[in-house]
């Protein structure tokens, strides 16, 4: 699999994942009732304090599920932890391929800490690798796109306009009754501003932006994230290659809103910075 296609699939493992337990419409098998719970409320309206209400909980469980297909090939991943959604840090489990990453995300940067084979990936000696999300930002490098807050989700939804918001359905999940809205979320929302991250999605994309299932619960939070992504990385890259496609399926859930979730940063002895190293690879790979 060539390294941009790589990495696009860490992003997807990382961000959140497929399908996975959705069923029908009310996850039992029979349609529901779009007029009950916050469906009381205008679906735009119901997004936009998505946010708010959800952050308002201050931590949850979370667990992510993946499914990336390229070139013919199929990777899955899975993972689990908590999230605390007011300061966006985060503690996971990631499982792909066999390989198990232990991920946290603090003070704006993300610690992974692979495991078995893939534990001589970490440079000089070390356990843990860190990546310092503000730093690749400032240097507007693709390789930003690899790595992310898992709670990140939430915080986008505030900037969607009423227009892009549609109620779906009622559906239970995980024994807890939600109302399912699309939402047609702008790639400049996910960037943040980020001029160089929003060019780059959207020539991955070749679109403006992309449609997100979201699952509110009757106070407002969110309980599921859904996102469906076709991606193109060698478009405008790899002459012959223009075609070469990427899809990714990604779910995240929250669940035992309030539930202890203290993250600290590994040892500093412990731990390198690869911020540097993803930068340069992300300018090779984009002069590829």
């Amino acid at each position: 699999m060539p390294k941009t296609q790589t990495g696009s699939a860490v992003v997807a493992l990382v961000l959140a994942a497929a399908l996975t337990g959705c069923g029908n419409e009310d996850g039992s098998g029979k349609g529901g009732d779009a007029r009950s719970g916050p469906s009381a409320t205008p679906p735009a309206r119901a997004v936009h304090d998505a946010y708010r209400r959800t952050v308002a909980a201050g931590t949850a469980r979370m667990t992510v599920t993946s499914k990336v297909v390229a070139d013919g090939q199929a990777l899955t991943g899975h993972g689990s932890g908590v999230a605390d959604l007011k300061d966006g840090a985060s503690r996971l489990s990631l499982t792909s391929q066999g390989t198990t990453i232990e991920q946290r995300v603090v003070d704006g940067a993300v610690y992974q800490k692979p495991s078995g084979a893939q534990r001589g990936a970490v440079p000089d000696g070390k356990t843990w690798m860190k990546i310092d999300l503000a730093r690749l930002a400032r240097k507007g490098s693709a390789a930003r796109s690899q790595v992310s807050d898992p709670a990140e989700p939430v915080r986008y939804l505030k900037s969607v306009g009423s227009e892009h918001v549609t109620r779906v359905a009622a559906q239970t999940l995980d024994g807890t009754r939600t109302t399912h809205y699309r939402v047609t979320v702008p790639v400049s929302a996910l960037a943040q501003g980020n001029a160089g991250q929003e060019q780059e999605l959207r020539r991955q994309l070749g679109k403006s932006s992309l449609p997100v299932d979201l699952w509110l619960d009757e106070q407002g939070r969110m309980r599921q994230e859904s996102v469906r992504l076709t991606l193109h990385p060698l478009k405008q890259r790899t002459p012959g290659h223009e075609d070469a496609e990427m899809t990714s399926t990604t779910v995240l859930r929250f669940k035992d809103f309030g539930t202890e979730a203290e993250v600290t940063a590994p040892p500093a002895k412990d731990t390198v910075d690869v911020t540097d190293r993803m930068t340069r690879a992300g300018e090779a790979t984009g002069a590829g």
